[in-house]
């Protein structure tokens, strides 16, 4: 199985920054403490990896004492700044069309969330869906938090109305204190420990129209959508080196010289575009070496040295070193705890 790490754009990361910044916190110290560079954040196109914005989300709360702020960012940011997902949703001609575009295009947001829409079988009214999908959001609280809060105040900048919700539910513990919670969000009834998040409206407002939607600009900024999705959506070249490690991987250790010319690059060039991903090559193939002996050590016709030696291990005892190393137990004590 070869893993990807998520991606949000920078323009999310802004958002929160600019959120902080409101509020009397040195935004530049903020996105440093994650790994995230001034020159990242001047890429209007760029992306950072969502368990960065995991980690900023820890520091902005730390820095400010709001626990709530993620609530904060419909009302403190443009919706308009969330990049080109917006310009797409603002020359929709209808709500509901708007609706559809953001679930379409949801991943040049951030990767980590599914958002689909559909009206419930009354016909009465329209539910907005979030599901997380990546392992990598940890404060589940803050992701849905600004993604609601978020949602809300676009449709009533795209509508020009105060629109509210019927009904909000999160797919998270009920804090303690939901105030601020029934303050954004009223006068809908709110419920927690939801099996899904979903904010409900009434059905008539997907018929709102746009105000000052352009159809000549619509195809303008789709196309322009539609380009950074399929480039989103291109193996990564870390996914890109794991699929041929583990192509290689019959009996031998696969060289980074030869993965580099399976991959038509130089070493050097390859090692550079791993750094900045924030990765090498070793840490590849571990990752892929461990993969795959789990995948093994679930089949009961491969023996611990047969496997050993399929993942291109001199030796067998370097193998149940370097799997003890990854995952606290032996090959043995693994493949047993599988039966047991």
């Amino acid at each position: 199985m070869v893993t990807k790490d998520d991606t949000l754009s920078v323009a999310s990361i802004n958002l929160i920054l600019f959120v902080a910044r409101q509020q009397g916190v040195d935004s530049d110290a903020l996105a440093r403490s994650v790994g995230i560079t001034p020159e990242q954040l001047r890429d209007p196109d760029g992306r950072v990896f969502v368990k960065q914005i995991q980690a900023l989300w820890r520091e902005v709360v730390a820095a400010t004492g709001d626990p709530n702020i993620a609530l904060k960012l419909g009302e403190l940011v443009n919706p308009v700044a969330i990049g080109v997902l917006a310009y797409v949703m603002m020359h929709s001609p209808t709500l509901g069309q708007a609706f559809d575009k953001l679930c379409q295009y949801q991943d040049i947001v951030c990767e980590g969330i599914c958002t689909t829409g559909q009206l419930t079988p009354s016909g009465t009214q329209f539910v907005l869906s979030l599901r997380i999908i990546s392992s990598d959001i940890i404060y589940p609280e803050h992701t849905l938090n600004s993604e609601l809060s978020i949602y809300l105040s676009a449709m009533r900048a795209l509508t020009g109305l105060h629109v509210t919700a019927d009904a909000i539910r999160f797919a998270y513990p009920r804090p303690v204190d939901i105030r601020e919670h029934e303050r954004v969000f009223a006068p809908a009834q709110l419920t927690f420990d939801a099996d899904v998040t979903e904010m409900v409206l009434d059905a008539k407002l997907i018929d709102l129209p746009v105000l000052n939607a352009s159809p000549a600009l619509s195809m303008l900024f789709e196309k322009h959508a539609t380009d950074m999705l399929t480039r989103l959506k291109a193996p990564s070249l870390s996914s890109r080196v794991k699929s041929e490690i583990v192509s290689l991987m019959k009996g031998e250790e696969p060289t980074l010289s030869t993965v580099a010319d399976r991959l038509a690059m130089g070493v050097r060039t390859l090692q550079l575009h791993l750094k900045e991903a924030g990765t090498s090559y070793q840490q590849l193939l571990d990752e892929s070496r461990k993969e795959l002996a789990v995948s093994h050590l679930r089949e009961p016709n491969l023996s611990t040295t047969d496997i050993a030696y399929l993942l291109g291990f001199a030796e067998p005892s370097v193998f149940f070193r370097s799997f003890k190393k990854w995952t606290g137990q032996t090959p043995g004590a693994f493949r047993l705890a599988q039966v047991a």
